[in-house]
């Protein structure tokens, strides 16, 4: 049996190496001059690095490049994916089609990871991009449990799905924050670029949605974080091919305890499965012990029901 990869982000070389020393199979990083939603920014160099490390350690090293290009952004894009090539990174995480085009010229040897966040919600359209080169579809967060283990049935490339972590709940290319700061009079632009801000809705005081600027705009990100550790065994039954841990607005301390645990969990699993239900409310018990208690911990959408 193919054993499920365990996938965490990462903001920084040092972080880097703490997730690969917790266990983690694979990491993805990125630049955000072309990639969204990453937890650090890496130059080519520092990626280079990375890839260097990663497959010392027998590691696989993603790299997103998944913004939302427009015309003035192509002109980089080749230079940009035939260095990664030449880095020898793993696979590009993609989801605009100008990137498969490009890889197609440039570096038609390098792997495909089609990561289109809300439209990677069927097996069609899946299926489709691997017929265009994609060997990994990243599922949509809003996927239940059920319909993951229906597309994974039927899917004729990897399927990844995030276990852990916040999701974006919204996205806009315009500075929110940074131009708000200037309506009330402040002097400082780069005030939006600081992690760590939040946001709350008039009638629920309670929950804080983090939000942040980058290269890309506003991110908003989700109040609570999905955690389907003790569910995590469906997953593996169904042969997922990868499960990942989002790193984004987390320590890197924070991050490698958390691939701890989930390395432990999938560990546990392989070896014993019948009693993996016992192990993971331990190891359940261990995350409440470091995760923030301000942040609640739920199973997002997996065993919601969906209405069509």
């Amino acid at each position: 049996m193919k054993k499920t990869e365990l996938l965490c982000t990462a903001g920084s070389f040092d972080e880097v190496k703490k997730v690969i020393e917790a266990g983690a199979d694979a990491i993805n990083i990125g630049n955000e001059r072309f990639g969204l939603r990453l937890p650090g920014n890496f130059s080519l160099d520092e990626i280079r690095q990375a890839v260097a490390y990663a497959h010392q350690h027998n590691v696989r090293v993603y790299v997103s490049v998944n913004k939302i290009f427009h015309n003035d952004d192509l002109h980089e894009l080749p230079g940009y994916i035939k260095a990664l090539a030449e880095a020898n990174v793993d696979a590009v995480v993609y989801g605009d089609p100008a990137v498969l085009m490009t890889v197609r010229q440039v570096a038609p040897n390098l792997k495909l990871h089609w990561n289109a966040e809300t439209l990677t919600t069927n097996v069609e359209t899946i299926n489709y991009w691997g017929r265009k080169g994609a060997v990994r579809a990243y599922l949509a967060r809003e996927l239940n449990m059920d319909a993951i283990l229906e597309i994974k049935e039927q899917a004729d490339v990897e399927i990844q799905v995030q276990v852990q972590g916040m999701t974006c709940i919204f996205h806009s290319r315009r500075d929110l924050v940074s131009n708000y700061r200037e309506i009330q009079g402040a002097d400082d632009r780069e005030f939006g670029l600081k992690r760590g801000m939040s946001i709350t809705e008039e009638k629920r005081q309670d929950l804080h949605y983090p939000i942040y600027e980058d290269h890309n705009g506003t991110h908003i990100m989700s109040a609570e974080d999905t955690c389907i550790l003790e569910n995590l065994d469906e997953l593996l039954d169904a042969e997922i091919d990868s499960v990942k841990i989002e790193s984004v607005m987390k320590n890197a301390e924070y991050n490698a305890r958390m691939v701890s645990v989930y390395r432990r969990a999938i560990d546990a699993y392989y070896e014993t499965p019948e009693t993996f239900s016992d192990k993971a409310t331990k190891l359940m018990l261990e995350i409440h012990s470091f995760h923030p208690q301000d942040r609640a911990l739920t199973t997002g959408f997996f065993f919601k029901e969906q209405v069509y």
